[in-house]
């Protein structure tokens, strides 16, 4: 592999524009980028900015309209609740259409922007998928952050909207979000317009209308709605850096940026649509997103998730995976229990 990677490299430096092109020949398009790369304003470069795209039709519709809507792509297997859901590409496209409409019905429209607040359950990933559809440019944060970790994303976000879960589960312990979530509103000076929350099973919680609405209640009138057309460099999503040397900063990614990156990924990443990923990062983190989430998704492979790193090897006796993704600590975290005999 380092040898591959180190001659794809090469020729990503050596020759960007023939190197990008060939990405962009893989990537499905409402409508073809005839420039690859504009340098008329260096260094502030664009790619592909006459292209029209849509990460949610490259994740979800091309598979349907190709005849594969009824592969299985998203697996949840939850040791610590015991819950086991399957979605086929096909339903989970369902899904997320009619989220998309739930959310145009709240308000939310192209270039809006959406914090995203839950645990690792399939309704996070709907969630995210929907915003994608309709334009709406989305921010994940990490579930159980604390309430002014979260009151800072929704001041520099802006957002209009914030959906969350009422809890998020670890082993032998619940987190209940909707109290972090209430004190993060009271200290952030950007006012949510509204809270849509998800449900969860045995943990209920009281929500105050109108202002806050269920995720089953704002499913309960929506339409399914076909994705809007983004120009390639249109805003997708802000991912926030850790805030490690300050405030955290929001970098905004485009549709370009999530779709061309992951079809530059494979080709170093060997992942088909045979393959079953489990993935256990944090959706917040950026190698989550791309390689645990959106590849898999791309690619047409099944997806499952564990909703939480501590339950991976259970998680990993139930879906048996043929490929993992995550980063160096985990593994080492892994290896040592393995030790141990944990």
């Amino acid at each position: 592999m380092n040898n591959n990677f180190n001659k794809i490299y090469e020729s990503s430096i050596k020759n960007p524009e023939d190197f990008w092109q060939e990405i962009a020949d893989d990537i499905f398009w409402f409508k073809k980028p005839n420039k690859i790369l504009n340098k008329s304003k260096a260094p502030f470069y664009k790619w592909f900015e006459d292209g029209v795209t849509n990460t949610c039709y490259n994740a979800l519709d091309i598979h349907v309209d190709q005849g594969r809507g009824d592969k299985t792509c998203l697996i949840y297997d939850s040791p610590i609740t015991g819950s086991k859901k399957q979605f086929t590409y096909k339903e989970l496209k369902n899904k997320v259409s009619k989220f998309a409409g739930a959310l145009t019905n709240q308000g939310i429209n192209k270039g809006d922007r959406v914090i995203i607040y839950m645990p690792m359950i399939p309704e996070a990933v709907i969630a995210m998928l929907a915003c994608g559809r309709i334009g709406a440019i989305h921010s994940v944060v990490f579930g159980g952050f604390a309430s002014n970790e979260l009151a800072s994303r929704i001041d520099d976000s802006k957002a209009k909207i914030l959906i969350t879960a009422s809890c998020g589960f670890e082993p032998g312990k619940t987190v209940e979000y909707k109290p972090l979530v209430d004190e993060a509103l009271k200290l952030a000076s950007h006012k949510i317009d509204k809270i849509i929350l998800f449900q969860r099973s045995g943990h209920e919680v009281k929500l105050n209308a109108p202002k806050e609405l269920s995720w089953d209640e704002v499913l309960s009138n929506a339409q399914n709605v076909d994705c809007v057309e983004m120009n390639s460099n249109e805003f997708a999503y802000i991912l926030y850096t850790s805030g490690t040397t300050g405030d955290p900063k929001g970098a905004m990614l485009t549709h370009n940026n999530f779709t061309s990156n992951v079809r530059a990924g494979l080709k170093v990443i060997s992942v088909t649509h045979e393959d079953t990923l489990l993935s256990f990062l944090p959706l917040s983190h950026v190698f989550e997103r791309v390689v645990g989430y959106y590849l898999a998704i791309y690619c047409g492979a099944e997806i499952a998730y564990a909703e939480s790193p501590f339950a991976v090897a259970n998680n990993m006796k139930e879906v048996r995976p043929t490929v993992m993704a995550s980063v160096p600590r985990l593994y080492e975290m892994m290896h040592d229990k393995i030790l141990k005999g944990v």
